[in-house]
């Protein structure tokens, strides 16, 4: 896949471009593009952007939706909170998001008091994760909450296989982006099938599975359509099932006694 450029669109920002092209191996544009996708840099935030399809792809978690879920998305009863094993837990897990994509997920574990290592693999994805995070780190109101999310750009199989025993996380949650067969879905998302187009489908899902289960102490936590296929492999221990959204769950006691820890 042809990497996606970075074009900075605003002068006094061209050292944090060059910053982002050399963290991510980003190709460095001078002038904005006629056509494609690629990422741009501007006055507010960094952005995927294309030509007259849909609006801008970026991450967020000071304004928007991720104001509405930090004021008011439900605590520890929202759906990937109980799936992760929040509700009545007295000891916060540590949690590793392998599919960190945008980072909604990550942002409303963290907003709850987890630490939350988001990996993702995609440079683009990981250039608009980077963003947001600098970003709500300089909010007073999302600062104590990105201090406990870690961005690390890694392919997440490889990187969790090299984690020491001490650095094993409790959970390792994944949400793969599988093929998006729904018609209706598709014409309602353009601009995540947009994302979906740059970053590329997850066709490893397996073999992350396995590692997840590998690495994780508790549980390992996959979030699918409601009525997607599960990962191919090792069958859920257990099923939270939701209107839209569906969370297979993986439970480390029963799938490997010998090595699981409480």
């Amino acid at each position: 896949m042809t990497p996606t450029a970075l074009f900075c669109a605003e002068s006094a920002r061209h050292d944090q471009a060059a910053l982002l092209a050399s963290r991510f191996a980003l190709p460095l544009l001078t002038r904005r593009p006629e056509e494609g996708y690629w990422l741009e840099l501007g006055a507010e935030r960094l952005e995927l952007v294309t030509t007259g399809k849909h609006g801008a792809v970026y991450a967020e978690f000071v304004e928007g939706a991720a104001r509405h879920r930090r004021e008011q998305g439900g605590g520890r009863g929202q759906p990937v909170a109980k799936a992760v094993g929040l509700k009545g837990a007295k000891d916060l897990p540590h949690i590793v998001d392998a599919t960190a994509g945008l980072g909604r997920d990550s942002f409303v574990l963290a907003s709850q008091g987890c630490q939350v290592t988001m990996v993702e693999r995609s440079p683009v994805a990981a250039a608009l994760l980077f963003d947001a995070l600098e970003r709500a780190a300089r909010a007073p109101e999302t600062a104590d909450i990105a201090s406990r999310m870690q961005l690390v750009h890694a392919n997440s199989a490889d990187w969790l296989a090299q984690l020491g025993d001490n650095e094993r996380p409790d959970v390792v949650f994944v949400d793969p982006m599988f093929p998006d067969t729904d018609k209706k879905s598709a014409a309602a998302k353009k601009d995540m099938q947009a994302f979906q187009h740059v970053i590329g489908d997850d066709m490893d899902s397996a073999r992350l599975l396995d590692a997840a289960i590998a690495a994780a102490r508790v549980r390992v936590v996959v979030k699918r359509p409601r009525l997607g296929s599960p990962i191919e492999g090792v069958k859920p221990s257990a099923v939270l099932d939701g209107k839209s959204t569906r969370f297979d769950l993986y439970i480390i006691k029963a799938l490997r006694p010998e090595h699981s820890q409480p």
